[in-house]
């Protein structure tokens, strides 16, 4: 098993002496959950909870305009939410126990969108995208909210957009990791097209595993929709994780997909 050193003192009378704490573990995967718009962290608590047992570090967190700063709900913009997230990533990517070659990030609608831009900008391993919105690349630091008013989103969506056309596109048509997309079967938000437009763009990905949740709508507002986005996810975790272990085999103390219950299903896109 592969180790590390690090290089401590320790306090003795008046003086300190060195010494070399020798741990057993290596640096482990870090996870970042970005929610939709109108969502919260809480809506990913219980999934970061499961990734966390296959041996993970995960960071869950409020875009502003959410949680504690819904005071800026109506006038936050992309730009306002991306540096959210580029910062939310460097605060993982710089914990201690966390190998910043080996970051996943997981957005839902909103999220998914902004975790796809990221991965322009950070390195990104593992991407899982749920139900992942599209929007116009005019107006980028105007309010997100303007958007639904000044762009014709639900025209934008209903066709397929070519990769080079959108920024989110673009920046999975660059991704070489591995991508995981996950649509729900009755989504009147988000259509097949944009989760097309979003497959066709990932043709360079290491590998690409695309789930329908039947049944499911948007936001995952009934507890079956819910518990089966958190199994997809788990079970595609693991595989990523595992796979990256030279032994290919769970820890003893790894727990496979199970029983924590999403918080909430997450908000409009």
């Amino acid at each position: 098993m592969p180790t590390r050193d690090d290089k401590i003192h320790i306090a003795v009378d008046d003086g300190r002496i060195a010494g070399t704490l020798v741990t057993p573990a290596p640096r482990i995967p870090g996870v970042l959950f970005v929610h939709g718009w109108g969502g919260s962290q809480e809506q990913y608590l219980a999934r970061a909870h499961e990734i966390a047992a296959l041996g993970c570090v995960c960071l869950t967190f409020d875009l502003r305009g959410h949680g504690s700063t819904n005071a800026q709900h109506e006038t936050v913009s992309r730009e306002s939410n991306l540096r959210d997230v580029l910062a939310a990533y460097d605060v993982l990517a710089g914990h201690r126990v966390v190998d910043p070659a080996s970051i996943a990030v997981v957005g839902s609608s909103y999220g998914g969108y902004l975790a796809a831009i990221l991965t322009t900008l950070r390195p990104v391993k593992w991407l899982a995208l749920r139900v992942p919105a599209l929007y116009m690349d005019s107006d980028w630091e105007a309010p997100k909210r303007q958007l639904h008013k000044d762009q014709d989103l639900v025209a934008y969506r209903r066709s397929p957009v070519q990769a080079q056309q959108n920024r989110a596109l673009r920046a999975c048509a660059a991704f070489r990791g591995d991508v995981l997309v996950i649509e729900s079967e009755f989504d009147h938000v988000i259509p097949h097209a944009v989760i097309s437009s979003y497959l066709d763009a990932c043709g360079q990905a290491h590998s690409l595993t695309y789930r329908v949740i039947k049944g499911a709508d948007h936001g995952l507002t009934e507890e079956p929709y819910q518990r089966a986005y958190t199994a997809l996810l788990t079970n595609w975790m693991t595989e990523m994780v595992f796979g990256e272990r030279t032994d290919n085999r769970p820890t003893q103390n790894a727990t496979l997909p199970g029983s924590a219950l999403p918080e909430a299903p997450p908000g409009p896109a």
